[in-house]
């Protein structure tokens, strides 16, 4: 067991540092960097690099190049239904991450960054609902904790623009809770479907990655296929922008890891202590200032970190009949 505790706060360092360094280097590319690239072809570039990394490492699973392609005809183009089955967290969330866009462009900025983090505890009401587990008290009011120091740790005061642009707050609202269900749904539908079966992890990935691949091709022609056409799928591409595309492969990678030897709702607080290292790893590198809000904000996900990972007490009592039966049995001894 104690093996087992390692290689899971193993898992979850990495995933945190990862996590970090992928929105450092991503800020870096957005903001320093001179030519834009296309962010919906590094979206499916990173599906495919997931694909080939998750095919590398069942190669050297099964041990031998028959048996991967065996594995591959058997689990992946023989078995349609588990295609189809693993297509439902992609579709989830890409109907998720534009449901995220029009929330953004019909809420002010602070409005949707408090309403967004409703992710949280709703990922841990589908893991109660879906996989039919339980949360202590203490769980659940971590969970909450961390949804508000998350809150605080990406608040910004709402700053007034020269250009007034109308927006909707239903359909924003509207949005907002489609996004946070999703988000919620995806994420424990996939960890529902790892651990439901004795199938590879990666043979998993595989699979989820296939639909991915189609379901991001078809997002870049949606918004940017014009100028793709015109300009290269490739256009801005620097080494910079390679590495950020890495390190979102081998983030996702590692979340399915998390996913599977863990949960969702760990894998949030990895993501929120990622917020936290890399808005500190910002200060240092784009000389952003800490403001109070941050530091009550980090100060809540550590917290929230450390009782959520509290041991649960055992409650369980022997009952009074049991008892006087257990004491007749040893005097008839």
């Amino acid at each position: 067991e104690n093996v087992s505790l390692l290689f899971k706060l193993y898992c979850l360092t990495v995933m945190t540092l990862v996590a970090a360094t992928y929105t450092v280097a991503l800020r870096y590319t957005r903001t320093v960097e001179t030519e834009l690239y296309f962010s919906t072809t590094a979206v499916c570039i990173t599906e495919v690099i997931k694909l080939f990394l998750s095919v590398g490492i069942l190669a050297k699973e099964t041990g031998s190049l028959a048996r991967l392609i065996t594995s591959l005809k058997e689990n992946v183009f023989g078995s349609p239904i588990e295609l189809l089955k693993l297509s439902v967290p992609s579709l989830v969330y890409a109907l998720q991450n534009n449901m995220a866009f029009v929330a953004l462009s019909n809420l002010d900025a602070a409005v949707y960054q408090v309403t967004y983090q409703l992710k949280i505890p709703c990922t841990a009401l589908c893991t109660v609902l879906m996989l039919n587990r339980t949360l202590s008290k203490l769980q659940w009011f971590s969970v909450f904790m961390l949804c508000g120091g998350v809150t605080l740790v990406q608040w910004k005061p709402a700053q007034a623009t020269k250009v007034q642009v109308e927006q909707n707050p239903w359909l924003g609202f509207g949005a907002i809770a489609v996004a946070v269900l999703c988000s919620g749904f995806a994420g424990v539908y996939f960890e529902k479907v790892l651990k439901s079966s004795d199938t590879s992890l990666w043979v998993r990935n595989i699979q989820m990655y296939l639909s991915g691949i189609v379901v991001t091709l078809f997002g870049v022609y949606v918004s940017d296929g014009a100028q793709v056409l015109e300009k290269g799928f490739f256009y801005g591409y620097t080494y910079y922008v390679w590495f950020v595309v890495f390190l979102a492969s081998v983030g996702g990678l590692y979340t399915s890891v998390v996913v599977k030897y863990t949960d969702n709702i760990m894998k949030g607080f990895s993501a929120a202590a990622a917020i936290v290292l890399s808005t500190v790893a910002s200060v240092i590198l784009f000389g952003l200032q800490i403001t109070v809000t941050f530091s009550l904000g980090a100060l809540l996900v550590c917290i929230s970190i450390y009782l959520y990972g509290l041991p649960r007490q055992d409650t369980t009592k022997i009952q009074p009949s049991e008892t006087k039966s257990s004491k007749e049995r040893l005097a008839t001894v």
